[in-house]
């Protein structure tokens, strides 16, 4: 079994960005290297839109060496003057949001074992907590804040509770999304372990929706299915990463959910981080829509994914 995860994930990993490929863009040397990262809230409230973006070239791997002017960034239709770029690994704030309703059962020791691999690649500045759920929502890691990033303690915390019950996963990201905010890095990611189903929640998914498009949160979903479950819903996954600039994935196989995660590492340690002050002074609360375009000579087409868009004039969550 541990030999064909390792095969399935040298796969994946030749096909999109590698650590090697960011190990060399990350710890190359830079003029401003002594300089501390800034932090900005993804909000027209403030200074600067952020988005963290990644770019892929024709072939799927990642484009690692591009420059502020290889960028173009328009906010509904109208092309915006950049005035953050950068391309350096931060420190990260992950909530893993892990379904333990029924159906999940026999699927939670490889989510334990892919939550394990996740942490290991995490930095030290790092904080990450873990959200479980059915049809009720429980923070589990053991401490004030609930946030770690030791291997141990985050398997231990998705292991903590049973498989059983309903599920209520708008509520549980409503939460994981409300908790980003005790972490201090400033760069915000949720990863969600799920069938996309909901049976069990308070909130609407029009209401989540809403939610992300005021967040700043990256979201990466993960959906595991089960051939007698009505409730499987993997659009609902792919919208709630299509909106907030993440990616869904949907493995044929259960034991490529470590590969997976390592490549969901691999992605966040990779990316371009573009700010910019709206041009538009319109009252705030209407959606703005985003598209990110990059070009770069030798490279063909460019691939970019960030968020769609964003609500004006609302405080980041």
């Amino acid at each position: 079994m541990r030999q064909r995860v390792i095969l399935l994930a040298a796969e994946m990993m030749n096909r999109y960005c590698s650590f090697a490929l960011f190990a060399v863009v990350a710890f190359a040397p830079r003029a401003d290297s002594q300089t501390p990262p800034q932090s900005y809230l993804f909000s027209a409230n403030v200074d600067l839109v952020v988005l963290n973006a990644t770019v892929h070239d024709h072939k799927g791997w990642c484009v690692a060496n591009l420059t502020e002017s290889d960028f173009a960034v328009y906010e509904d239709s109208v092309q915006q003057r950049i005035k953050l770029f950068r391309h350096e690994d931060i420190p990260v704030t992950v909530g893993l949001v892990v379904d333990h309703s029924r159906s999940m059962r026999p699927k939670l020791p490889e989510v334990i074992a892919a939550a394990r691999v996740f942490a290991q690649s995490s930095r030290p500045d790092d904080s990450m907590f873990v959200v479980n759920f059915n049809e009720y929502v429980t923070l589990e890691l053991p401490n004030a804040t609930h946030h770690n990033n030791t291997p141990d303690q985050l398997a231990l915390a998705i292991a903590s509770r049973p498989a059983d019950g309903k599920t209520a996963l708008y509520d549980a990201v409503v939460e994981a999304v409300e908790q980003l905010q005790v972490g201090t890095p400033e760069k915000k990611v949720l990863i969600i372990v799920s069938d996309g189903g909901d049976n069990a929640s308070k909130h609407s998914l029009a209401q989540l929706l809403t939610l992300l498009e005021k967040s700043n949160a990256l979201v990466y979903t993960i959906g595991l299915f089960s051939d007698d479950d009505p409730d499987s819903n993997p659009a609902v996954l792919r919208r709630l990463a299509h909106i907030s600039g993440g990616e869904a994935f949907f493995p044929r196989e259960l034991n490529e959910v470590v590969a997976i995660c390592e490549q969901i590492a691999a992605d966040i340690r990779n990316q371009y981080t573009i700010g910019y002050a709206s041009s538009n002074a319109e009252q705030s609360g209407s959606f703005r829509a985003i598209r990110l375009v990059a070009h770069a000579a030798g490279d063909g087409k460019l691939s970019v994914r960030t968020r769609s868009g964003y609500i004006a004039g609302e405080a980041a969550k």
